[in-house]
């Protein structure tokens, strides 16, 4: 779609299987059951919604979803679908891996940068975009080379520390403007250096929240994933985005939302919610 002078262009890096319970935190499951049927091992479709910006100089690319490094068994813990990968989508827009030049990464999580690197035919990871420089906050960086007990699932390096080999790795600190018309904001929650990408052109504004709010089912305020590092920063950061959201008419691109991937939002008894009358269904 046409975005100010940019164009926006939704990529899929297919979708997967994620527990329902985990990705609605305190929420009892008669209730996020509703909008998000469970499988019989009480997983919910998640989609991967990555976004191409083509601002006129530059293709920016924000995350690359999970990538196809993975063995059989991860495959089968997530039912993993890969019909639509990120590299069949961009071909589809006449896009090839040299021609991004900017990503950014929301976060390093493996769904979220996994196709950062890729397996050449020789079986070596290599840069999926060999000509790109790679966004990550500076604190996300270093947190994800050294994980904990409870981040070490979420993070593999293979997914980003060759970038730094590579000299592709631009470690940002803090809200910054990647290109003009492109910022990063820093939204903490889910890990404690998560960012968000605030795009704006001709008075529009767009931001892809990332996983600060992973679908449309979380925009009410208690649905908040167990997954989440720091779940009363993540209330404070959606509050935040929501309200100026709805202040500014921001469209919200979800990352991880099956069917509604953008909307706007409208309020009504002080709660927000979808504007039915100018979502957008894919």
């Amino acid at each position: 779609m046409k975005f100010g002078k940019f164009e926006i262009y939704l990529i899929s890096d297919g979708s997967f299987m994620l527990d329902g319970g985990a990705m609605f935190g305190t929420v009892p499951k008669v209730l996020w059951q509703k909008t998000n049927p469970a499988d019989k091992k009480n997983r919910i479709l998640m989609a991967l919604n990555l976004l191409l910006v083509k601002t006129g100089k530059r293709n920016i690319l924000i995350d690359t979803g999970m990538g196809d490094k993975y063995d059989e068994k991860i495959y089968q813990i997530y039912e993993i679908d890969r019909r639509q990968h990120l590299l069949n989508s961009l071909k589809k827009l006449r896009i090839l891996p040299d021609d991004i030049d900017i990503v950014i990464n929301t976060h390093l999580h493996f769904d979220h940068a996994g196709g950062n690197t890729i397996k050449n035919k020789k079986g070596e990871i290599t840069p999926t975009f060999p000509k790109a420089k790679y966004f990550i906050q500076k604190g996300e960086w270093r947190n994800a080379l050294n994980p904990n007990e409870r981040t070490r699932a979420s993070y593999i390096f293979e997914d980003f520390q060759l970038l730094d080999i590579t000299n592709q790795s631009i470690l940002i600190e803090g809200d910054t403007e990647i290109e003009k018309g492109i910022r990063v904001i820093k939204t903490p929650g889910h890990t404690r250096y998560h960012q968000s990408v605030l795009i704006e052109s001709e008075g529009q504004k767009a931001i892809y929240l990332g996983d600060s709010i992973p679908t449309t089912s979380h925009i009410p305020f208690p649905y908040i994933m167990s997954y989440d590092l720091f779940p009363l920063v993540t209330l404070k950061t959606k509050k935040e985005i929501l309200n100026q959201a709805f202040k500014e008419d921001w469209l919200l691109i979800f990352e991880h939302d099956p069917l509604i991937k953008m909307c706007y939002i409208t309020r009504e008894d002080k709660k927000f919610k979808i504007d039915e009358k100018r979502l957008i269904l894919r």
